[in-house]
């Protein structure tokens, strides 16, 4: 009964901020409408009020847990640390229960829906909506043979693509990270407002981008991680009804040259797999801040092999320059994976292979993600 005594004060701190001008910087933009808090003061801090007179504890958890100090009015109040810019989860802790904060908006991330906030970051546009032409984001269902249940996918359509009725379309397949779904790409990741902005800008071809569910097993199957087991039933869901979903469906053009294949996190990895050991499918790979190269905790003896993964990608590397047009590969500046990630890629150029390589400032978090789509997609189907 106290639990939800606490819930309650928490949907009260709502209304009891609303609209209020309180001199402390502003609301976030994802908060709830109307809602005060949390807000961010200039320097990137964030300020945290939670209405539980009845809790002992009250904590914010932002990747590092902040204990809220209870005035005598029972308001628990923090002020953080800067953060960095960019999208990031977060819960509250009300006496040991974890809980999504009511006051912001909730995604769809670690593995459970969470509360989420955004840092904006000066200067940078490309995913501010702006008066340009506008594609669509389409939620579809579709069946899989695979798991033998009905699934659901969102797909990117460029501007002008209902007009265009005898226009043909490339395509890139994104997917998104542990944790995600099939929303990740599209709440968090906001594609449609960075290509819309690319294409826009003539920075990137039209296309359409399929964001589809990459969590896949089999029924009386567990797939996860980065076994070949995982690997195999993603590669089949995606080749046996995914892409055949697509093309029965949408007006695209079909060969390698014409898809991309990306994916974030341990979608990053399901796009190294599953792209480079299929060229004759994708001639287009993107991965971005995977942790299949390291530096993340491994069980000892399963140290990443290349060679081992995709035959022939060090001893014959120019079979796979002859296949690809873009193999891109990009990580966080301050995500534990990038010494791994450099090593690898000094590792493929010494020993021949073309592949580009980009580093942003952040760590393993959806701003990293979101340039990386924005440098990948310029570099497709030209």
């Amino acid at each position: 009964m106290r639990y939800y005594t606490f819930l309650l004060g928490l949907f009260l701190a709502v209304g009891a901020t609303n609209a209020q001008n309180t001199g402390e910087g502003i609301p976030a933009s994802t908060n709830v409408s109307n809602a005060g808090y949390p807000r961010l003061l200039p320097d990137n801090r964030v300020v945290f009020q939670v209405n539980a007179p009845g809790a002992d504890n009250v904590q914010v958890d932002l990747g590092k847990k902040y204990d809220l100090v209870k005035n005598e009015a029972g308001v628990w109040k923090v002020i953080t640390d800067p953060q960095v810019p960019g999208f990031h989860y977060y819960s509250l802790i009300i006496d040991g229960v974890v809980v999504a904060d009511p006051a912001s908006e909730s995604f769809y991330g670690m593995g459970r829906m969470a509360s989420g906030i955004e840092i904006p970051e000066e200067g940078l546009d490309i995913y501010e909506t702006k008066d340009v032409p506008h594609g669509d984001i389409r939620n579809r269902t579709y069946f899989s043979k695979t798991t033998g249940t009905w699934r659901r996918l969102n797909i990117y359509v460029p501007p002008g693509y209902d007009k265009s009725e005898k226009s043909r379309y490339p395509v890139l397949y994104i997917q998104h990270g542990g944790g995600e779904d099939e929303r990740g790409w599209v709440v968090q990741g906001k594609t449609d407002i960075i290509l819309d902005n690319l294409i826009a800008g003539g920075k990137a071809k039209p296309m359409l981008v399929v964001i589809s569910n990459g969590n896949v097993s089999r029924p009386g199957m567990r797939a996860g991680g980065y076994n070949d087991e995982a690997m195999a039933v993603f590669r089949e869901e995606l080749f046996d009804n995914i892409i055949p979903f697509i093309e029965s469906n949408y007006r695209v053009k079909t060969g390698a040259a014409n898809r991309a294949i990306a994916g974030l996190s341990m979608g990053g990895g399901q796009a190294f797999y599953t792209g480079l050991r299929n060229t004759g499918m994708f001639a287009n790979v993107g991965v971005f801040s995977t942790g299949l190269f390291g530096g993340i905790a491994r069980q000892p003896g399963t140290e990443f092999d290349p060679e081992t993964v995709i035959p022939g990608i060090l001893t014959n590397p120019e079979s796979f320059n002859n296949k690809l047009k873009v193999f891109y590969i990009s990580v966080g500046e301050q995500d534990p994976r990038i010494e791994p990630t450099r090593k690898l890629v000094q590792r493929f150029r010494d020993k021949g292979l073309n592949v580009e390589f980009a580093s942003f400032p952040g760590g393993h978090e959806w701003q990293v993600w979101r340039k990386s789509l924005n440098d990948f997609a310029q570099k497709l189907f030209k």
